[in-house]
Formats: structure tokens, sequence, C-alpha cells
């Protein structure tokens, strides 16, 4: 019963920045966290950002945290990431991914919900 939608992605140069959106529908008590998380070529999938949508607190993944900033407009149902400086090494698929409870490990494997991804490619 929930649905996400990534947007925003696309080519951007290195310094450059980026807002991805994630549209979400369904109830919202089966999603009160919503993370980012993203995939290189060869890679694992790894945690970028999350929010608590009841708390309102942020997570970061220590390669992000002074670049990367995470946001939701509830009236909405969307929450954004808002990426700056950004770097080769941030290119990647981006995923938006939901929760139904707290997340205290940011892992892959404690979200429920997930879109289709949209791709960030950060060139030099």
């Amino acid at each position: 019963q929930v649905q996400l939608a990534e947007s925003g992605g696309g080519l951007v140069q290195a310094g450059g920045s980026l807002r991805l959106s994630c549209a979400a529908s369904g109830p919202t008590f089966v999603r009160d966290t919503m993370g980012w998380f993203r995939q290189a070529p060869g890679k694992e999938r790894e945690f970028v950002a999350a929010i608590s949508r009841s708390a309102g607190n942020t997570y970061y993944a220590d390669s992000v945290k002074d670049r990367f900033t995470i946001s939701r407009d509830s009236a909405k149902n969307t929450v954004y990431l808002q990426m700056n400086s950004l770097k080769p090494e941030d290119t990647a698929v981006y995923y938006c991914a939901a929760a139904r409870g707290v997340v205290i490990n940011q892992q892959p494997y404690n979200y429920d919900y997930w879109g289709q991804g949209t791709q960030v490619t950060v060139s030099s």
C-alpha cells in the first residue's frame, strides 16, 4: 500500500548540486522513517541519510553529512535530499526507502518499501 517515486537525478559536474525528491503515497504509519540509499556499480547498497516523521530526527552517513541535507514536506508527502559539493564517488543509483517504525541500524534490511531509483552521475 506504499509507493515511492524518486526524481531529480541527472548528470552534474564535480562541485555542483542536485536535489532529489521522493514522493510517497499510502498510510504514513507504515513509513515513519524515510531514508535514502545509493548503489554504485559493483558495490553493495549503502546508507546515505534518513529522517523520522514522528520525531524529526535526521541521520547521515559520515561520507555525506557535511554536504547532503535530508528534509521533508509533510503537506506534499515528499522527502528531499539536497546534495551539494558533489564528487565523482557520489555517482550511483539513489533509492528512496521507507520503514514502518524506528530504525537504529541504518541497513537496507531494516526498510520495508523501496522506490525504483534515480541515477546520479558526477563527472570530473
